[in-house]
């Protein structure tokens, strides 16, 4: 048998000890070894909510992409509709000038003559429900 040679005679430190890999190996083997039921269980869930997160990032980036080409096509409507009303405010303008009394005498327009106004004081045209229904 070896003799272990002690360099003092107090407690060696945690520093000067020595580690026996071979138990450690041998307790991490025997840990592995064993298979726990619900591993099974914990497995499927890990992957099903791993599955769910990695789907629903797809539906939002995929929404995201979406929306933004629609903000795009909406700017290109946007500014169709724009120039078409410029065109049609011209139009309007045009023809606005050539409008006069003469003229709009010729196609039967008149005017207004004893115009009269409705005036109606408080809530005089509100009529109060019995039985308080909407």
């Amino acid at each position: 048998m070896m003799r272990k040679f002690h360099i003092s005679k107090l407690k060696p430190s945690i520093l000067q000890g020595s580690l026996d890999f071979e138990a450690v190996s041998r307790r991490q083997t025997q840990v592995l070894a064993v298979e726990y039921p619900i591993e099974r269980h914990l497995f499927t869930a890990l992957v099903l909510l791993l599955t769910v997160l990695f789907c629903s990032y797809f539906y939002f980036v995929v929404g995201s992409v979406f929306n933004v080409i629609g903000e795009k096509q909406a700017d290109a409507n946007s500014a169709d509709l724009q120039s078409s009303i410029a065109s049609l405010e011209k139009q309007y303008f045009a023809l606005s000038q050539t409008l006069t009394p003469q003229a709009a005498s010729s196609m039967g327009l008149a005017p207004v003559q004893n115009t009269q106004y409705v005036y109606r004081p408080g809530n005089a045209a509100s009529i109060p429900s019995p039985s308080h229904a909407i």
